[in-house]
């Protein structure tokens, strides 16, 4: 068995990487800062679920799933670095989902 001769003068070095956190660019309940989307998330709620979910980079089937409005909302939540927890995503998109719905493609809609 050898046994190191060298006393160590350096620590190991760590990179910590930084992002800024932000908020959603406008309320939930704020559906009326788009009309458009206010009035596709109250009449076709399915076709702009089908848009937010392609522009998310899923698929247009994904709001017909189960619970899979919740994970959307937590994947754009992640995408933008925005400030908050599945749980407010839980609570969101199972209180008031088409306001959700239109705050998820109001955002998208803002970030480009």
């Amino acid at each position: 068995m050898s046994y190191q001769t060298e006393a160590m003068t350096s620590q190991p070095q760590m990179t910590v990487t930084s992002y800024t956190v932000s908020h959603w660019s406008s309320d939930v309940c704020d559906c009326c800062d788009d009309c458009g989307i206010c009035l596709c998330g109250a009449f076709i709620p399915c076709i702009l679920g089908c848009k937010v979910a392609q522009d998310n980079g899923d698929s247009c089937c994904l709001p017909f799933l189960p619970g899979a409005m919740i994970a959307l909302r937590t994947s754009i939540r992640d995408r933008y670095r925005i400030n908050g927890s599945v749980c407010d995503d839980w609570v969101i998109m199972t209180c008031c989902p088409f306001c959700g719905l239109c705050q998820m493609a109001r955002e998208q809609k803002a970030r480009g």
